[in-house]
Order: structure tokens, then sequence, then C-alpha cells
């Protein structure tokens, strides 16, 4: 771990923090630290920030109660930029939106990164603005009967090729699962960022099984 004194702030004082969803790896905002904020975010595990434009300490969520809960502070090479991963309450955009960059400027055809943050956007769409002929609006149309029954057999072809040990097929099968759970997740309600929080939440003890010789 490295020491705040070793950080370079420039000649404002300050220093950039890129937030990023430490789930969905999703980049939520730019903002600026400087040596007290820096050391209050440490403190309190939330992210708080120098304001330029009010020149004064911004802890955000103060007002709004969007709270982002710090995970992680690394420094790049250079020492003199911050990324720092949060667990956010709410939107990080006083704009009302997950993340401040929400207007494209350009995009590759073939270069398309896939997030699982993404996929549920397209499913999600897909239920919001029907579309004609798509598989996952005939789901929702159907509704929850049809999604659990999809599920349920998508998960009988998992285990049938884990049993035949034939691992293309099984992760073929699994993507299929994960794509029809995904559906179900949309159709109740739940997020990926509930998903983490849950999995995050457990804890798993391997405890050995000592066996006492019968005497």
């Amino acid at each position: 771990m490295i020491q705040i004194e070793e950080l370079k702030f420039d000649k404002d004082g300050l220093i950039p923090a890129i937030v990023v969803d430490a789930v969905t790896k999703r980049v939520l905002t730019l903002a600026y630290m400087n040596r007290e904020s820096l050391k209050i975010s440490m403190e309190k595990g939330l992210t708080c920030f120098w304001s330029r434009s009010r020149q004064e300490l911004w802890l955000k969520g103060e007002t709004s109660g969007n709270y982002q809960h710090i995970v992680s502070i690394t420094a790049d090479c250079d020492k003199d930029a911050l990324v720092v991963a949060v667990e956010p309450d709410g939107p990080a955009c006083h704009l009302g939106t997950v993340s401040c960059f929400e207007n494209p400027v350009w995009e590759s055809d073939t270069l398309k990164e896939f997030s699982y943050e993404g996929l549920m956007k397209l499913i999600e769409g897909r239920k919001t603005e029907k579309k004609e002929g798509s598989y996952t609006t005939y789901l929702f149309e159907k509704g929850t009967d049809k999604i659990l029954k999809k599920v349920g057999e998508e998960c009988t072809e998992v285990i049938i090729a884990g049993k035949a040990d034939d691992k293309r097929e099984t992760v073929y099968e699994i993507a299929d699962l994960a794509y029809h759970v995904m559906v179900l997740m949309i159709q109740m309600g739940i997020s990926l960022e509930d998903i983490h929080r849950e999995l995050a939440s457990r804890h798993v003890i391997d405890k050995k099984v000592k066996q006492e010789k019968m005497t």
C-alpha cells in the first residue's frame, strides 16, 4: 500500500479520481480529490471530493442519499490519478442517470465490448419496448410461468451435458441458462447488484470433519 504523501497532486492540490462500479466495472464519474477529501474518503469508506465550482469539500450522497461505498482506491503508475471502485446506493450523475457517461460519441461495429450489464439492458429493452419477432419479447409476453419453465429446461440441459462430460456443450447450455435466468431477473426486478451483494454477504468456511475412532 502506498501512502497519501507518495501521490502527486497538481498545482491546485488536486488529483483526478475515476469512480467505477465495483460490480459492473462501468465508469460512473470523474471527480477530483485533495488530500483532505482523500483522507475523509478513506476514514469514512465513502467518496468525498473537492468541488472545483463551489471550492468546498463534497461528500457524495450527503444531500441526495446516493452514497458511494468504497471498495478500493488504486493509483496509476505515475501516482497522479486514482481509480475508486465503489458500490453505489444510487445514480452517480446529478441528472439522475447511473453514470455521468451516457452520451456515445463513437463505437466500433466489430469491437463492441460484451458485458453482463449491457446484456441486461438489452433484455430489459425487449420488455419495455417490445420488438416484433424477438424471442425475449415473446418470453415476457408469456409471463413468469413460461420464463420459469425455460429456466427449468435449461437447468436440465446443463445437467445432461455435464453428466456426459462434454465441456463445449456444457458451456453452451450454461450460457443458455444464464440468459434465461437474466430474463427472470428482469421480470422480477432483480439487478446484477442484488446478486453481487448476496454473494458478497456469504462467507464459506471449510471445516475438516474429524472422524473419531470407535472404541
